[in-house]
């Protein structure tokens, strides 16, 4: 059973693979022939008005963090440092530094068609396990699972919601990336390798859209070869399989993963082959085609009019009945949340500016330029900025039209949206950053906000002109994607029987470039082409899509601006910041590690807040943090609640400084050392400041006055309290902390100024003023031995009781309502803070 196990996948691949490499060579012709006639005839539409960056992520690294990994092979949940390179691959490690050191990764994920759950739900729904108890247990209530249908699944789990959020972003952005593993510069193999899988998968019976058809050549022809060959092998060896449930499918895991890994080597290996052998016959190919491309095309031209005769009126009929009721609501199904999704790219876009001018209004310097405009660069590979653009689009339904159309999942649709916005994006930021530093450019100092302005202007028009372009040819070829294979599944019973007769048509000579198959097909696509495009353009009329008509066309708009593109890429942090200053000391050491350390990372990382749990031995977890974007109130209030908490409020509502009052409690003598070598500077500081402080404390007390009703006093009272002021203004100085005479209430403040009016209100602030810091000194060392008239009086004060005071103590209260006054003027020591916050209460 086994040794028929191991020979089966190589035979599956081997038949597959010969016959894919037939289809290949003969579209290959094909592409090369539209690709040199299109070089030639050219191809109309509109130019894009914003520039392409070539290349997006040089020297960069997208994320790079902890979290925690399961492990088969003990069982076990361990702490795992991720570093995501420019490649989209996941690197981990044992800890960071083993990534540091150069060291090689414990493994690498290549996430071509994985999905991305957070829920053990979700993931044994797909497993066809829904109901039954999972068969391993997760360390946290925040899972992240990387699910595939062939390769081993990779289990992940991170200690808050907010850091799976994040996560997700990030695994989310290395699928959508991977996936798209087919480079459209290719004009002639991209084209040659999806007609070729398309072609074997209808001549299988299999027409419509194919999830699988993601990530390189190699490994979408792995998928195929495992569509057909992964249920065979699941009927021969998993009867054989013994254990409980969970260990069965953990065993059928690791058997898929092993034959899949070597279904992918022999694909690739093969793949590069039939390459190779075309690519070695290239030449002669485009000499023929050179020398014979007119009577090529007379002769194609030909051929495709006799078999429009067969074609073309059971297309229109089958278009007719099963094609244009469906045309208006598919096409309203997609241009909803795309066209959503793209404008949320251009107010992203748009914040991202703002923010950027409001900060450089307080500090508008190059360097803070140069700081923001670095993150800017990068905007469009920022996962968690772009994952609100992303979830727009995801929204998209096909509901009921999936299995009419044999559409498989409308995420094939959902992923080439969101990589067109992303472009789209990365084009409108390379754009600004082009016209930024030309308007920069010789330039020693400008109002950059104004500037930031106009190039944001310029842009923002290039980019719905582009939006428009792009979301019009996004929506033609979803619903060609749609129809036609649908159409040719229809179609295919009654006309291919019919078709190889027109292949007599063909001269020898040209019979690689004109193939009866294609032509048959693209008669098809012409018959429904003109309703999509007629559909389109009455939708480009509603302005609810902010889709541009056809008829308006930008072309040389700004011929200058293309030019800009040629520029070599531009580094913001080392021609307008502070440059590489950071990795100073660090020069020596392995070249590789040192290129790591100076490589820029996409997405930041922050430090988890709070006293959330964690597990054991972990090292360090990080997560993708947004900067300029406030993700969470929670954030900003954080900073602003630790900031109150070093200060507390007195009943007055005078701050006042936990770290200076705890400063304050030392013992006198060492706070009159620290004043008396201050004592110069204070008295310096005196004069001027104690006098408007001291008459604006006059005019208060004044107002007060007046509005407090006066009580009669006798003037022998008058007499002995005007003699306590004496004798207290010369002995009793401030209290070790200034501020406790701040401490009294309405009521208090109340009796103060009643007293106050009984005598000249000048003469006890006249005579505070006279008393130095010197003196205060003395008197605070001597405090402790005052007599018990003066602690009485300071008692109230201390106390805030915010109870009655009698008459004998409120003459001993003005006192100290004036030597406050003196000692918030006088900013001393450790008090001067204090004192600044107290005459700010008083004026």
């Amino acid at each position: 059973c086994w040794l028929k196990v191991s020979s089966h996948p190589d035979t599956r691949t081997g038949e597959l693979m010969g016959e894919f490499g037939r289809l290949y060579e003969q579209q290959y012709a094909v592409a090369l022939f539209n690709k040199m006639r299109f070089d030639i005839e050219g191809g109309g539409g509109p130019q894009n008005q914003l520039l392409h960056r070539k290349v997006p992520l040089k020297n960069k690294s997208i994320f790079s963090g902890a979290l925690f990994q399961y492990l088969e092979e003990n069982k076990k949940w361990r702490n795992r440092f991720l570093f995501i390179p420019d490649s989209y691959n996941i690197n981990y490690y044992e800890n960071k530094q083993a990534h540091d050191r150069g060291l090689h990764p414990k493994g690498t994920i290549n996430c071509a068609g994985y999905r991305v759950l957070t829920s053990m739900e979700e993931y044994l729904e797909l497993l066809n396990t829904i109901g039954s108890s999972p068969f391993l247990k997760c360390a946290t209530q925040f899972p992240l699972i990387l699910w595939h249908p062939y390769a081993c699944h990779y289990y992940f789990c991170v200690v808050t919601e907010k850091e799976q959020q994040k996560w997700n972003a990030v695994f989310q952005d290395c699928v959508r990336h991977t996936n798209n593993g087919l480079p459209e510069e290719c004009k002639v193999q991209t084209p040659t390798f999806t007609d070729a899988v398309r072609l074997y998968r209808q001549a299988h019976g299999h027409y419509g859209t194919w999830e699988m058809m993601c990530g390189t050549p190699p490994q979408i022809l792995a998928n195929l070869v495992m569509e057909t060959l992964l249920p065979e092998m699941r009927d021969l060896i998993t009867p054989k399989l013994k254990g409980k449930m969970h260990e069965k499918q953990r065993n059928w895991m690791l058997i898929s993963d092993a034959v899949y890994g070597l279904v992918q080597s022999q694909t690739q290996a093969q793949y590069e082959a039939v390459v190779q052998s075309c690519e070695a016959g290239r030449p002669p190919l485009e000499t023929t085609i050179r020398t014979d491309m007119d009577q090529i095309i007379t002769s194609k031209e030909h051929v495709t009019s006799k078999i429009r005769t067969l074609v073309l009126p059971k297309a229109e009929k089958l278009l007719k009945v099963s094609i244009q009721p469906y045309i208006s609501s598919i096409l309203d199904a997609l241009m909803e949340p795309t066209s959503r999704g793209f404008f949320e790219v251009r107010d992203l876009f748009f914040r991202e500016l703002v923010d950027m001018s409001k900060n450089l209004l307080n500090d508008g310097n190059k360097e803070k330029l140069g700081e923001h405009m670095e993150k800017i660069s990068m905007l469009a590979f920022h996962p968690v900025k772009m994952q609100s653009c992303y979830e727009k689009v995801e929204t998209l339904s096909l509901e009921g039209l999936q299995q009419r159309f044999d559409v498989s999942s409308p995420s094939v649709f959902v992923q080439r949206a969101q990589i067109l916005m992303r472009e789209q994006m990365d084009d409108a930021v390379y754009t600004f950053e082009q016209l930024l530093h030309q308007s920069l450019e010789g330039k020693e100092q400008e109002d950059f906000c104004k500037t930031i302005q106009r190039c944001q202007d310029r842009v923002v028009k290039k980019f719905d002109y582009d939006s428009s372009t792009v979301r019009k040819k996004f929506f033609r070829e979803a619903l060609l994607q749609i129809f036609i294979p649908y159409m040719l599944k229809q179609l295919t019973p009654s006309c291919s029987a019919e078709l190889p007769r027109f292949q007599e048509l063909i001269f020898e000579d040209f019979s690689r470039f004109i193939l009866v198959e294609n032509i048959s097909e693209e008669v098809v696509l012409h018959t429904v082409m003109k309703d999509i495009m007629m559909a389109v353009k009455e939708a480009a009329v509603q302005r609810r899509h902010n889709l541009y008509r056809d008829s308006i066309v930008l072309t040389n708009s700004d011929p200058n601006l293309h030019l800009l593109g040629e520029n070599p890429p531009i580094d913001w942090a080392e021609e307008y910041g502070e440059g590489l200053e950071e990795l100073d000391g660090e020069n020596t050491g392995d070249p590789e590690v040192q290129k790591r350390r100076r490589m820029k990372q996409v997405v930041s990382m922050i430090h988890i807040e709070g006293n959330a749990s964690v597990l054991p031995n972990e090292s360090c977890l990080e997560v993708p943090a947004v900067d300029n974007i406030p993700e969470e109130e929670t954030e900003v209030r954080s900073d602003t609640s630790l900031s109150q908490k070093s200060e507390k409020q007195v009943p007055n509502g005078t701050k006042e400084d936990v770290n200076k009052n705890a400063v304050d409690d030392k013992p006198p003598t060492n706070r009159s050392i620290l004043k008396e070598e201050e004592s110069t500077t204070e008295r310096s500081l005196q004069g001027t400041e104690s006098m408007s402080a001291i008459d604006c404390a006059i005019q208060e007390i004044e107002k007060a006055v007046q509005e407090v009703e006066h009580e009669v006093r006798t003037q022998k009272t008058a007499e002995s309290s005007s003699s306590k002021e004496e004798t207290a203004a010369e002995e009793v100085k401030p209290i070790s902390n200034c501020e406790e005479g701040a401490r009294l209430n309405p009521a208090d403040t109340n009796k103060d100024t009643t007293s106050s009016t009984e005598k000249p209100s000048d003469s006890p602030v006249r005579e505070m003023e006279a008393v130095t810091p010197s003196d205060q000194q003395e008197n605070h060392i001597t405090a402790s031995t005052q007599d018990s008239h003066t602690e009485n009086s300071i008692a109230p004060s201390q106390h805030d009781d915010r109870g009655f005071q009698s008459p004998t103590n409120e003459a001993a209260e003005e006192e100290h309502q004036a030597g406050k006054e003196e000692c918030n003027d006088s900013e001393t020591g450790e008090d001067a803070g204090k004192g600044e916050s107290a005459h700010m209460d008083h004026q």
